[in-house]
């Protein structure tokens, strides 16, 4: 280890996202991770504000912003990697099965621009593959299951875990979406908690459990075997899918489902502007009943 990584922790109520700016202090290199748009449903109208923030602290610290790092295609935010990447040149990384996530969603959307081969990001991460942000080391992890892409990336003695489990008085990530996969979470948390206890763990969400008054999002691999209601020890997979299973289907879509998958599988960029100079985000309907009609 050549050191402990900064972090600093930027907190997005409105979709209980946590992005990162993580860096190495001696070089001042940096990388973000999952940075969020600030989106307005009701209006359409996209704001850069929590960006900015970032990038001001970013900027304040004389941190170079390296890379924008996605631990998956967000169903619950649109990314700010794009405008990240305008702003510092930094590269856009995302897992190697974002592929797996374009080819489920392409039909979906009628997505007819989408290259179904991740080439709209910069770099798509292997499981195992190592980088440098300064003389922070890196290393990918495959942590499947909320989606098929879904990666964690352990920066020295921290790991950013994604979507697979949250605070251990919370749980676990849903595994409902497209491509999920109950089991293949349960073997992705397991291959986290596997790492040494004292290993710093970071959540993307958070949403305060009962009798919690306060948002957190750090704990340690030692804290989850021991306390986290879904996966701690003793447990086993075939519980934890019947569990998980049984839970998912009480749970309704996020709000921002269908705007950020189709942008989050573009690396943040929105569908292709029409012939009239405008982007839309489409809503596939369906009808109940079988019905071509609608009274």
């Amino acid at each position: 280890m050549s050191g402990k990584p900064f972090i600093r922790a930027f907190f997005d109520e409105p979709t209980n996202t946590i992005s990162y700016l993580v860096a190495d202090p001696a070089t001042k290199k940096a990388a973000i991770i999952d940075p969020v748009f600030d989106y307005d449903h009701n209006s359409g109208t996209v704001d850069t504000r929590s960006v900015e923030a970032m990038l001001k602290a970013a900027e304040e610290a004389g941190y170079t912003i390296e890379w924008a790092l996605e631990t998956h295609a967000h169903a619950d935010h649109l990314s700010g990697a794009p405008y990240i990447k305008a702003k510092t040149g930094a590269k856009i990384g995302i897992g190697e099965h974002i592929k797996d996530v374009q080819r489920i969603f392409r039909p979906i959307f009628n997505a007819t621009d989408l290259d179904t081969e991740g080439r709209d990001f910069d770099h798509l991460f292997k499981d195992g593959e190592r980088f440098m942000i300064g003389n922070l080391a890196v290393e990918v992890l495959h942590t499947p299951g909320h989606t098929p892409a879904d990666v964690s990336y352990r920066i020295e003695d921290a790991v950013f875990v994604g979507d697979t489990m949250f605070m251990p008085d919370y749980g676990t990530a849903r595994a409902d979406f497209p491509g999920g996969d109950a089991y293949k979470l349960f073997r992705s948390i397991k291959r986290l908690l596997a790492l040494p206890p004292e290993t710093r763990l970071f959540m993307c969400h958070d949403y305060k459990a009962p009798g919690r008054d306060t948002y957190a999002w750090e704990t340690t691999v030692g804290e989850q075997r021991e306390k986290n209601v879904h996966v701690k020890e003793g447990v086993s997979e075939d519980e934890f899918v019947a569990m998980r299973t049984a839970r998912d289907a009480k749970l309704a879509a996020p709000r921002l489902l269908l705007p950020s998958i189709q942008t989050n599988i573009r690396a943040g960029k929105f569908p292709p502007a029409q012939a009239n100079g405008v982007r839309y985000l489409m809503i596939p309907v369906k009808l109940k009943g079988g019905s071509d009609t609608v009274v």
